[in-house]
């Protein structure tokens, strides 16, 4: 099993900050051979969500293939497969503070939200409408990421590429280029509607001058395209109402101190 262990500086708070006296928090995320390693658009929320909060914290990089073993061996709790069977996954987060350990982006978000309320990412007690957000945001994406799961493998170690493959057997698409042509055009039809979520706003956020955790999430997406994708690729993507979604990304990363 292998295990990587690196101090995320970009996410330790500024001496201002009511959390600056706290034992740093530990994430668990996954291990890839691009440099600096992250990817995953999952393991990027909580990512960004503590660099946003300023709260300190590390990063124990895992290989796909080996998330499992580590994950059952620290005592995480497994999420459920769409057939209602245990797997385990990340990221996680441990808490040394309170003791907590917490499986999955979307409960992370939650927990760091109820336990460390300063710069809120569920504003005005917003957080059963975002859960529905997050869910409807991931079904508007998934017809288009077959191609772009496929491109993940080769960012992984060889081991991990065939774990990932395997988790991912019913959505991966390892077939030509016309196909992967094929997908990035339901893509873009999805976030053709999430631009129309957007233009409904006053300001540059999902919910108009007040950044929130929606806006983490698309980000953490377009982030994963970018990582994985060629840069033709990700200059399509980029390029898609008028560059709205490159501009998405780089205000994010700004809004989280991840630029």
């Amino acid at each position: 099993m292998k295990l990587s262990f690196e101090k995320e500086f970009q996410g330790l708070p500024q001496p201002t900050s009511q959390y600056s006296m706290i034992l740093p928090l530990v994430l668990y995320d996954i291990l890839s051979e691009l440099p600096g390693n992250n990817w995953s658009p999952n393991t990027a929320k909580p990512r960004f969500v503590l660099s946003y909060k300023d709260l300190p914290f590390v990063t124990l990089w895992v290989e796909c293939s080996d998330i499992a073993i580590a994950m059952e061996a620290v005592g995480a709790k497994p999420n459920k497969r769409r057939d209602g069977s245990d797997v385990y996954t990340v990221p996680v987060l441990s808490d040394p503070n309170t003791g907590a350990l917490i499986t999955d982006s979307l409960e992370i978000a939650s927990y760091l939200e109820k336990t460390y309320p300063e710069k809120p990412i569920f504003p005005n007690n917003s957080e059963p409408l975002i859960r529905a957000f997050d869910s409807d945001h991931s079904s508007l994406i998934r017809p288009g990421i077959k191609s772009i799961l496929a491109r993940t493998t080769e960012i992984l170690s060889p081991a991990s590429a065939k774990s990932f493959i395997g988790a991912h057997s019913t959505d991966l698409s390892l077939s030509c280029n016309a196909k992967h042509d094929a997908d990035l055009d339901l893509l873009e039809k999805g976030y053709n509607t999430a631009y129309e979520w957007y233009q409904k706003t006053d300001g540059k956020w999902i919910m108009g001058d007040t950044f929130s955790y929606p806006d983490i999430v698309i980000a953490c997406y377009l982030l994963w395209y970018k990582r994985v994708l060629k840069e033709e690729e990700w200059g399509r993507i980029s390029s898609w109402n008028g560059g709205k979604w490159a501009q998405v990304l780089a205000d994010v990363e700004k809004e989280c101190k991840l630029a």
